[in-house]
């Protein structure tokens, strides 16, 4: 599917987890080319949020709608611990049909260190090549700037607006700040029971 037809949205959405309630009535709506930062502080619903956007978790009430393939980048990194980095990045490319960007990631001298000895902000910036790679048109980033040095963060902002300005989407949760131009933001605590 191409990226200007693409959308999500979220329709008086409600999480339950165990017994808590950690968001109710929450809907928003994105279309081609629009990001949303859910912004809150750690342990509010967050990336329950975007699990349950994403498929992986289903909602304690609301409805999810979305156009578009999806790419999520979370805690969880999709990338096989025992191989070597260009390895495991080749295994994905083989099923995306394009190879990921490592240079401008910074990951070029990393390709034969094995993906389990990699840094945090390596693991993140390895994912986040693997996403970009993928051309999925709705992406869904999870605390994307945890564990990133001043550059990474910057080129990590400057690869959402490329993303966006191309029609994709970008749902983005984080407690950091976020800078992409034109990104409206849900403050989760506003749903809070």
């Amino acid at each position: 599917m191409p990226m200007e037809g693409c959308h999500l949205s979220a329709v008086d959405l409600a999480c339950r987890r165990g017994e808590r309630l950690l968001f109710r009535k929450l809907s928003f709506a994105l279309s081609s080319g629009e990001a949303l930062q859910i912004a809150g502080p750690n342990g509010i619903g967050k990336t329950s949020l975007l699990r349950i956007t994403a498929g992986l978790m289903r909602p304690y009430a609301g409805t999810v709608d979305r156009a578009g393939d999806i790419a999520l980048l979370d805690d969880r990194l999709a990338l096989d611990e025992n191989r070597a980095l260009g390895s495991a990045l080749d295994f994905w490319a083989k099923l995306d049909g394009r190879a990921a960007d490592v240079d401008r990631f910074g990951l070029s001298s990393l390709l034969d260190v094995p993906v389990r000895y990699l840094s945090t902000g390596q693991r993140k910036r390895a994912s986040l090549a693997r996403i970009s790679a993928r051309n999925a048109p709705i992406w869904l980033l999870d605390e994307p700037l945890n564990g990133l040095d001043v550059a990474a963060v910057e080129a990590v902002e400057t690869l959402a607006a490329e993303h966006c300005a191309r029609g994709g989407i970008a749902l983005i949760a984080s407690h950091q700040p976020f800078t992409l131009p034109g990104m409206k933001q849900l403050v989760l605590a506003e749903f809070t029971a």
